[in-house]
């Protein structure tokens, strides 16, 4: 409204100053008139006899006089043009000056208005919706919202412990209250040099091109000197981690619900690798990278470390979590979609055993959930002995045996010889109930495509032979 205002003042300006110059030159005539005037009255004091004889006289001396006032009138225009002009210059010098003053106080007074905001109090849900919708960066990366650090600092209690979520190696994850009814999980990584930056780009970059149902939400993020934030849809039960290992060590996740995260994540996988072009590797599959909603839908998160399968060169770097990594991008880089395979049989096992992936055996010794599992998992009488206590006598024990099968097929050390994730996929779709995202169409209860995935391993070695041979039999 004041820059309205002061816009409102150049007509007025720019009226008094016209009127000013055709003062200026309405007092011509009246000059040049009174001129000749005076010289006419002169003549008439003169006797009529002289009047004759100096009419030429007088006439050209009339001329001569109004020659001398058209210049006197003359520069009388050009000083007032110049001193118009001046005042006009002077006025619009001053309201510059004070709209720049003005702007400066209104950013004081919204700073200490920031400031004085009280953390505790929710923020209105329509601004922020409105910066989600209308704040938008195009580059490279696509579009994605922008979000002030500030609203960020006030949404989190400026970053207090208690809004805590998790915490990963490159930095913590934290609830953002930004309204009542509208949260979000914030994360924050602090400084980290080169790695952390190109993490932080990369997944920025992967979340907006990829879309789905099982892939977590970007919603916006921000830049706030060394400090990067991403803010994702709220997950409200956490990760897949926390459920299994955190204090209520997995009581909350029934045999039905842990199958149907199975095939949450395994749909995920299936449109990287199978719907993206070029397919997709996200090199860090693991039980905190599962997102767990208020229903228990599973979405992958943080592709920071996400290649394509065509940029396997000397510049990616070995990374990932052990435990989880696939023993063929350990020990010789080479990274396929079967290194992804891999880390979701860990996961699976994680799913039946509850145990993690690496567990502690003394301050310098970890078994692998792998080793320890593998002999096991081939052994129909042991392999109920390992289960999950949660899950022990509400599990369908036909149903253990083709998720056991499909999770020892995934975890083979040689990467031709685990299935591609659709077939995966097609093998724990039949073992999930409808009304929790299993298959409509499959009536039978042995899955067709777990029997291809066996015999497709015939080729293999005696003992692996033998072992889906067995299993075939069970089913």
């Amino acid at each position: 409204m004041g820059d309205m205002n002061l816009l409102c003042l150049l007509p007025p300006m720019w009226a008094c100053t016209f009127s000013l110059l055709s003062l200026i030159i309405l007092a011509r005539p009246e000059s040049t008139v009174s001129s000749i005037s005076a010289s006419v009255l002169l003549s008439k004091q003169e006797p009529i006899s002289q009047f004759s004889s100096e009419m030429e006289a007088v006439s050209p001396g009339a001329a001569v006089v109004r020659v001398v006032h058209h210049q006197d009138l003359n520069r009388r225009i050009l000083v007032a043009l110049i001193v118009a002009s001046t005042l006009l210059g002077g006025i619009l010098l001053f309201l510059l000056c004070f709209w720049i003053c003005r702007q400066k106080n209104l950013k004081n007074s919204n700073g200490k208005s920031k400031q004085n905001l009280e953390p505790a109090k929710a923020l209105s849900l329509s601004p922020i919706v409105d910066r989600f919708n209308s704040l938008w960066m195009a580059s490279k990366k696509g579009s994605v919202a922008v979000i002030e650090y500030q609203l960020l600092e006030v949404a989190t209690n400026n970053f207090q412990e208690s809004n805590v979520l998790g915490e990963g190696g490159r930095g913590r994850v934290y609830k953002a209250h930004f309204d009542e009814k509208f949260l979000a999980a914030v994360k924050k990584l602090d400084g980290g040099g080169q790695d952390a930056e190109r993490e932080f780009e990369n997944e920025l970059e992967w979340l907006v091109k990829i879309q789905h149902q099982n892939i977590v939400s970007l919603l916006g993020y921000c830049i706030h000197g060394e400090t990067r934030l991403l803010v994702y849809e709220m997950m409200q039960n956490g990760s897949l981690e926390s459920q299994l290992h955190g204090p209520t060590q997995g009581s909350a996740l029934t045999w039905h619900l842990r199958m149907k995260i199975a095939i949450d994540v395994a749909r995920a996988l299936e449109h990287l690798h199978e719907h993206c072009s070029p397919p997709v590797v996200h090199r860090d599959i693991k039980s905190s990278n599962i997102l767990l909603d208020s229903n228990f839908n599973a979405k992958l998160s943080d592709f920071g470390l996400a290649v394509t399968t065509g940029s396997q060169n000397k510049n990616v770097k070995l990374s990932g979590t052990l435990g989880y990594v696939a023993p063929e991008y350990l020990l010789e880089g080479k990274l396929t979609d079967k290194s992804d395979v891999y880390a979701f049989g860990v996961v699976l096992l994680e799913l039946l055993i509850g145990k993690k992936p690496l567990e502690k055996m003394s301050p310098t010794q970890c078994q692998s959930l792998v080793t320890w599992a593998m002999p096991q998992l081939t052994d129909r009488s042991k392999l109920p002995n390992i289960v999950d206590s949660v899950i022990k006598e509400t599990m369908d024990l036909k149903h253990l045996y083709q998720v056991a099968a499909v999770a020892v097929l995934c975890i083979q050390p040689e990467p031709s010889y685990r299935p591609l994730i659709t077939d995966v996929l097609h093998s724990l779709i039949p073992l999930v109930p409808a009304e929790l995202g299993g298959s409509l169409r499959v009536a039978t209860a042995s899955p067709p495509y777990l029997l291809r995935i066996l015999f497709h391993m015939n080729f293999s070695s005696g003992g692996l032979m033998q072992f889906n041979y067995a299993m075939v039999v069970l089913i």
